[in-house]
């Protein structure tokens, strides 16, 4: 046991020392080192301090949140078949552990006796923030329940960590079982940075030809620019299909998820899930949710109809007057044809302008102007040769986090991209650094080539930052308030805000460099990108809202009688897509947003538009003030990127806009007002 990594995890993580063998005996130990920390909380002789109680309480099981975050995260970006069968033999010791602790009476009794003494009315505004919030959530939570709905409790949530997690493996697996080698004929209308990023795809498996993956930057180039539609049609309906094969089937789960939802929601005294959920983030609640879903839909749908009626029309014009209804897998491809002719702009102009390394260090480099920090190189070894480390100062030139970087798509790495963290530093006793990561599944390099992005790849990598930033340069006395531990319909103002520099000409400029010439994007492309950032854009929102509501709908209305959850989801979505759903559309089985972990974005996938709202709005005073103005991006690390969830994210942005937000930045940047 002495020699296990994972018992002893410091800042410097051993990721290549850390084995499936190791998982389950380090996970049972530090579960016990963590029930003799909760015994201690309940058993404090003498009067109740912070120390003893709320601060024991906020640092409770911090070594068995550091192992299982480590554990978790290479089972998403490293997995096999025996860390999988360790991960999964964890997970449901892990949740009841904590889910024993969320229901604990006893701890629900000895934090309210905190909060009667002296000392809890003289706490810092923060901490007593704490204190409230944590007694709401063991209420919310269930502390108060009688012992026969916490027994059901505490099966329930062991359950959904299981159904879960079984869940987001049979998508990562579904996801990699799909391969698909094309000859050079069938390969008409692919750019060639597809094409080359395909041939090297399948050398690596030892095969001829060109392999296709159903990952984000193979399955993109293929929907967008292949002109054969019918392998467009295999595509499609295999992504959107995905986790449905018999013995990964995600539609099994989904009943059983969305029952024990609402079941834990009824138990806790809530009307549906999205009330429990909901209660604590900025919108309250579902219904609250819901009409801003609606209001949204109404603004744009005039917009969205408008547009696929343009782009059918367009089709006819290449096609003739008898050119078949546009289907699904025709859609990317015909709107990327129209935009280029319509705005004379090809996006795959753009990748020469966006390598990898240039992207880094110009993103880098705009936030030292922007909001003081600097970022450099570390030595720090990750869990796979792709892996890159940095270390990150702040504007007073603290070393105040190491993060790590893992861009590429591999088989046994989820998609998709996040940022996460694997330790939130000390702010209360000390000035530890914390420790975070990024993630992507970005154009990969191909040969001596650099990686060679789209800018809506750029994008991401800008957006994931935006998240990192707002945990690297936290400074919260309290861990648990620390950081991204914010609600979620706020958590993606940092990091929503960061995409906006990267429609600006002067952030561009420091790093939109062509990789071969170190010419700057000229000028004519430049403003055909400008121009055609609104092209379709009543048909992005919708998809997004879309998503939302089906969110909203399973999490609120949904009923068994309703029948097969797949298709109920496609009949909620059907109303958001700008062509017929296939009849066995199945998106709702990879949704990993909402299903792939214990609670995500469940009930609260309308962040990413109220965020957006937040965040359009937010740098507007950057527009207004100068999008390097460095005392603008002082105050939004003071009153945003520092501040984690240590007041009402309301009023934090109150404190930087000095008003509520508005919705007329949004409605203007996506063209409705112009």
């Amino acid at each position: 046991m002495a020699q296990n990594p994972l018992l002893d995890l410091g800042f410097d993580i051993p990721f290549e020392q850390i084995k499936p063998e190791h998982v389950e005996p380090a996970i049972r130990a530090l579960i016990a080192e963590a029930e003799q920390e909760l015994q201690a909380i309940l058993d404090v002789p003498g009067e109740r301090t912070y120390a003893n109680t709320l601060g024991a309480l906020d640092r409770l099981g911090e070594r068995l949140q550091r192992a299982f975050r480590v554990v978790s995260h290479l089972e998403s970006v490293r997995t096999t078949p025996e860390l999988r069968q360790a991960y999964n033999a964890t997970l449901p010791l892990v949740t009841a552990f904590y889910t024993k602790v969320q229901l604990s009476s006893e701890l629900y009794a000895a934090l309210k006796a905190y909060a009667a003494t002296p000392e809890a009315q003289q706490l810092s505004p923060t901490k007593r923030r704490f204190l409230q919030l944590t007694l709401d959530a063991f209420r919310r939570e269930g502390a108060e329940v009688p012992p026969e709905k916490k027994a059901r409790l505490e099966a329930i949530n062991t359950r959904l960590a299981e159904l879960t997690s079984k869940y987001g493996q049979n998508v990562l697996d579904s996801t990699a079982a799909f391969e698909l080698y094309l000859e050079e004929p069938q390969l008409a209308g692919l750019p060639e940075s597809a094409r080359q990023a395909a041939r090297q795809s399948a050398q690596a498996k030892g095969r001829e030809g060109y392999r296709f993956t159903l990952q984000a930057p193979s399955y993109l180039a293929l929907m967008t620019y292949l002109d054969d539609a019918s392998i467009r049609e295999q595509v499609y309906r295999a992504y959107n299909n995905r986790a449905t094969e018999e013995g990964r089937d995600n539609r099994q789960l989904l009943p059983e998820i969305l029952a024990l939802r609402q079941e834990k929601a009824a138990l806790l005294g809530y009307a549906h899930f999205a009330d429990l959920v909901l209660e604590e983030r900025m919108a309250k609640n579902g219904a609250t949710a819901v009409a801003f879903e609606r209001d949204l839909a109404e603004r744009y749908r005039p917009y969205f109809e408008r547009e696929n009626q343009e782009l059918q029309a367009f089709r006819q014009q290449l096609e003739g007057p008898d050119a078949p209804p546009l289907a699904l897998w025709d859609v990317a491809y015909y709107a990327e044809k129209q935009r280029q002719a319509v705005y004379d702009f090809d996006e795959e102009a753009l990748r020469p302008y966006f390598p990898l390394p240039q992207v880094l260090e110009g993103l880098f480099e705009l936030c030292r102007r922007v909001f003081g920090i600097r970022v450099e190189p570390a030595e720090a070894r990750g869990w796979h040769p792709d892996v890159r480390s940095y270390d990150l100062y702040d504007p007073q030139g603290r070393f105040t986090s190491r993060f790590y970087t893992d861009w590429f798509p591999r088989d046994d790495k989820r998609g998709g991209a996040w940022m996460n963290f694997f330790i939130t530093g000390d702010r209360d006793n000390a000035f530890e650094p914390h420790l975070t990561l990024m993630c992507g599944n970005l154009t990969p390099p191909v040969g001596d080539q650099p990686a060679l992005l789209t800018h809506r790849e750029v994008e991401t990598i800008f957006h994931e930052f935006g998240h990192l930033l707002h945990h690297a340069l936290s400074n919260v006395e309290v861990l648990s308030l620390a950081g991204t531990n914010v609600p979620w319909d706020f958590v993606e103002l940092p990091s929503q805000i960061m995409e906006n520099w990267c429609w600006e000409r002067e952030a561009l400029d420091l790093f939109a460099r062509h990789y071969q010439t170190g010419e700057p994007i000229p000028d004519a492309l430049f403003q055909r990108m400008r121009q055609a950032r609104t092209y379709r854009a009543a048909n992005a929102t919708m998809r997004q809202l879309a998503f939302g509501t089906v969110d909203l709908a399973l999490h609120i209305d949904y009923e068994p009688h309703d029948g097969d959850v797949a298709q109920y989801a496609r009949a909620v979505m059907e109303g958001f897509s700008p062509a017929p759903l296939p009849e066995d559309y199945a998106f709702i089985a990879s949704f990993g947003h909402l299903f792939g972990s214990s609670v995500g974005y469940a009930a609260g996938y309308y962040s990413y538009k109220w965020a957006e709202v937040l965040d359009a709005d937010a740098f507007s005073r950057f527009q207004a003030e100068g999008i390097f103005n460095p005392g603008t991006g002082r105050d939004f690390v003071e009153h945003i990127l520092t501040k984690g969830n240590s007041d009402d994210p309301a009023q934090l942005f109150r404190n930087f806009m000095g008003r509520d937000p508005s919705p007329e930045a949004l409605l203007r940047r996506t063209g409705l007002l112009d």
